[in-house]
């Protein structure tokens, strides 16, 4: 064949019903399998949220069972985080002296306090006029596993500190470190918030250094 006889060719793709049915399966499957991974996040951070309830309840119960434990005391739960009230009252008649702590326990590095949880219990404290001495603590416990991933957990000392919070101070969120640190957050800048350590009436897991403070 001669160079003035050649053809051109254009070469279209070919698509058949079973490409379009492939196609929609894959998309179908992929719109599944987001579904799923949804379905499961929600569950994990449903199932990570009750826990995390539950270690706050017992925590709020195991306070409420040393202070009653102790001579003179006598302590209370007053009720779950959706109500204005602090997690546990604690009063002591003979000494005049009266606390109201919110109580935090978790396997992570920190634990944080909202400032509106610091403003209940100060709001409650001052309607005890009779009282000498009133006090607001943070009750924290770190347990003795720390969290390093979704079901991962490597072994750790367990701690607790038990922080008065200072009436003077401006009422905002705190956060408190493995460390016993106190941190709260003024005009973006983050700050070490010195809070004296209270000497319980029952024995705890206070490190010595907390002690002495």
């Amino acid at each position: 064949m001669s160079k003035g006889s050649e053809k051109s060719y254009c070469i279209i793709p070919y698509f058949s019903i079973f490409d379009n049915r492939n196609i929609r399966l894959m998309s179908g499957k992929t719109s599944t399998l987001t579904t799923t991974k949804r379905k499961k996040s929600k569950k994990n951070n449903q199932k990570a949220a009750k826990t995390r309830r539950q270690r706050g309840y017992q925590w709020e119960d195991t306070l409420v069972k040393r202070f009653n434990k102790s001579s003179n005391w006598k302590a209370f739960r007053l009720g779950s985080p959706s109500i204005a009230l602090p997690d546990v009252l604690a009063v002591n008649n003979a000494e005049s002296t009266i606390y109201t702590i919110e109580a935090k326990s978790g396997t992570s590095t920190s634990l944080p306090v909202p400032a509106d949880q610091i403003e209940r219990c100060m709001s409650w404290i001052k309607t005890f006029d009779i009282y000498k001495e009133k006090n607001v603590i943070l009750a924290f416990k770190f347990l003795s596993k720390k969290r390093i991933g979704i079901g991962k957990y490597e072994n750790r000392e367990l701690r607790e500190f038990f922080k008065i919070w200072d009436d003077a101070s401006y009422i905002t969120d705190c956060v408190c470190r493995y460390d016993g640190k106190v941190f709260v957050k003024r005009d973006g800048v983050r700050e070490e918030l010195h809070l004296k350590e209270c000497v319980m009436p029952f024995k705890t897991k206070q490190r010595s250094s907390a002690k002495l403070k």
